[in-house]
């Protein structure tokens, strides 16, 4: 296709039309099929004022097509449960029901660990086998038989150039040995790059809401209690109408190093819609749990910010929070949809933070 749009034709429906053809190609539909999916895609992806990324579509396009049991019935429990559903939800159900690649490519490193491993080993014992063959060839020239010294001195010379020559080689695999080590390494970094990209939000630098549902996952079989902050910036939207995205981008960022500052070693912290994050804490009591969202709370408090341009002075962040604990039937979806309703709670209250159950 032409890299660039038709005359006439704006990026946007240009775009628009390459994704289509792509989509209509990846599932096999006509292109009649493909129009109408594409119609029910922006219909929900207006419904829900999702903008229109690639990522998005795809997720959506799925959705539309039904052919992802698992994707589909995620969808309607949160429609029908009326939960917020935005870009980082749709990331989520990507990366959980979509994506299967970095999953392949944790497998392929590991088999590489495995190889080499196995070589690195294999090459100990061969060096030591070969030193104890060496040694043994000197033992054979102080003790060759004198009565017969020419041939003694012959076969000794050939089990000595053979000695040599195994030791050349020993050493040339050496060499391949250390070059395919540099390999593992150079393949270890870009696998732990993408790994980075695929559980941490880039705008944030908070974990993304799938990688705690698999720690949640993984906590709850290890039989350790949880407790969850969910931590709601309630004017944010006020920002981004009145001052525009570039400062809402940096409320967000701001309150999202708070965040990571005080739950650095005792927690998880991940970004689980536009507007709120989520703080996952373990073998603590709900108690401790509202100790660390005070002094979130009152991090972010502190934070004051001023145009550099224009000198005015923005309005604080309005922040809150609300603390719920694990059950051992909850998933990561149900503890966090108990902490944000705790956080609605405290703001309808007018209380800086409320615990669920309490």
């Amino acid at each position: 296709m032409d890299a660039k749009p038709p005359q006439g034709l704006s990026y946007f429906n240009w775009h628009l039309h390459v994704l289509s053809w792509y989509l209509q190609m990846m599932f096999h539909d006509s292109m009649a099929v493909a129009q109408e999916k594409m119609t029910k895609v922006c219909m929900f992806l207006e419904r829900y004022a999702l903008p229109p990324t690639p990522l998005n579509f795809q997720v959506v396009y799925t959705y539309i097509s039904q052919i992802n049991s698992a994707l589909n019935n995620e969808v309607d429990r949160k429609i029908a449960e009326d939960e917020y559903i935005d870009s980082i939800l749709i990331e989520h159900l990507y990366f959980e029901f979509l994506n299967l690649g970095h999953t392949k490519q944790a497998s392929i490193i590991q088999n590489v660990d495995v190889v080499i491993n196995s070589l690195s080993l294999s090459a100990h014992n061969t060096e030591k086998q070969i030193v104890r063959f060496a040694d043994h060839v000197n033992e054979c020239v102080h003790s060759f038989d004198e009565n017969n010294v020419e041939q003694s001195r012959l076969a000794l010379k050939t089990l000595s150039e053979q000695t040599n020559a195994l030791l050349k080689q020993q050493k040339k695999f050496q060499q391949e040995l250390s070059k395919a080590k540099q390999l593992h390494n150079k393949t270890q970094k870009q696998l732990t790059q993408l790994r980075k990209e695929h559980i941490v939000d880039s705008q944030t630098g908070l974990y993304k809401r799938h990688y705690l549902t698999q720690q949640t996952q993984l906590w709850t079989n290890q039989e350790k209690s949880i407790c969850a902050i969910a931590i709601q910036i309630d004017n944010l939207d006020h920002f981004t109408d009145n001052y525009g995205d570039m400062i809402s981008e940096v409320i967000l960022n701001k309150v999202a190093k708070q965040v990571q500052k005080y739950v650095f070693q005792s927690g998880l912290a991940g970004r689980t819609a536009k507007d709120q994050f989520t703080v996952l804490l373990t073998d603590i009591d709900p108690e401790t749990a509202t100790l660390i969202a005070e002094k979130v709370r009152n991090g972010v408090e502190k934070l004051r910010f001023v145009s550099s341009k224009s000198g005015i002075k923005f309005p604080a962040i309005n922040l809150s929070l609300g603390i719920a604990q694990h059950d051992l039937v909850d998933n990561f979806n149900q503890l966090a949809k108990k902490a944000s309703q705790a956080a609605f709670k405290a703001r309808s209250l007018g209380q800086s933070c409320f615990t669920a159950g309490h």
